[in-house]
């Protein structure tokens, strides 16, 4: 499976890479773009697998979707710098493309990216930079997938990374780090991949 994982997975040059009109969508912080490969290849593998198995069948992701949230690093909102102007303008930005395309998923990773989707819906409350933090993350991603609804936009949180020694991973206290990652991936993989085969008449995203 992995090969299908890692065909597209180089550094962000520009704001964008890929289609789309490509079902999913990754968005990211222009901070940490090896989420691309540190996280989602990953989750991808498993999501490749549990489809393989159950329907036989390939997700073709040589046009996946890929975008920076902001455009400018030194935009990201921090403590000291909550959601500027140039923020505000980047969300209209992308509120606009996501009503042109109609994307079925977008995957975030982390919390600006998240609460940066959840403004662009006009989700409310909206949250400061530190209410996101793992657990509440993890709900998150529980609660999307409770709603998935492929007629609209999905919104689908992902960790930024994986703390090996995080509580939130259900595992025997004598599992390695790694383990503990790899069950992180495994687990919103194999839940991603059932909403993917549920839909999958409603998604074009098959290799031919």
């Amino acid at each position: 499976m992995s090969g299908f994982a890692r065909d597209k997975y180089i550094p962000l040059v520009n704001r964008d890479l890929g289609d789309r009109n490509y079902p999913i969508w990754l968005l990211i912080n222009p901070k940490y773009p090896d989420v691309v490969s540190d996280i989602w290849r990953h989750v991808l593998d498993e999501i490749q697998d549990k489809v393989y198995r159950e329907i036989h069948a390939r997700i073709d992701t040589s046009n996946i979707y890929i975008r920076s949230v902001v455009s400018d690093c030194g935009i990201v909102p921090n403590t000291l710098n909550w959601w500027g102007n140039e923020v505000a303008t980047e969300i209209k930005s992308l509120r606009e493309i996501i009503l042109e395309y109609n994307p079925k998923m977008l995957i975030s990773f982390g919390a600006f990216p998240y609460e940066f989707v959840r403004r662009v819906f006009e989700s409310k409350p909206e949250k400061g930079p530190k209410y996101w933090g793992a657990s509440i993350l993890k709900d998150e991603f529980e609660r999307s997938l409770k709603k998935f609804d492929v007629i609209q936009t999905n919104m689908i949180p992902l960790l930024r990374r994986v703390i090996t020694s995080d509580k939130l991973i259900k595992s025997d206290d004598s599992f390695s780090g790694s383990d503990r990652q790899q069950q992180y991936f495994q687990d919103v993989g194999t839940k991603i991949a059932e909403k993917v085969i549920q839909n999958r008449a409603s998604l074009d995203i098959w290799m031919k």
